[in-house]
């Protein structure tokens, strides 16, 4: 995958994790704000994955 496919699936993932934690918040249910803590986390790691990919001329 490329820079900006990375980034995409990385903001994508941070956003529905975000839309996840308001829900687990709004109905008080912490799997759900739990599993959407850790789709937000992973949409960091491959928005950061995207930004070495940048820095490195996607070799990496």
């Amino acid at each position: 995958m490329g820079e900006m496919t990375d980034k995409a699936k990385g903001i994508a993932n941070e956003a529905a994790g975000n839309t996840k934690q308001a829900v687990g918040n709004a109905t008080d249910d912490h799997s759900m704000k739990a599993e959407g803590k850790a789709q937000e986390r992973k949409g960091e790691a491959q928005n950061l994955k995207g930004e070495v990919k940048g820095a490195l001329g996607d070799k990496v």
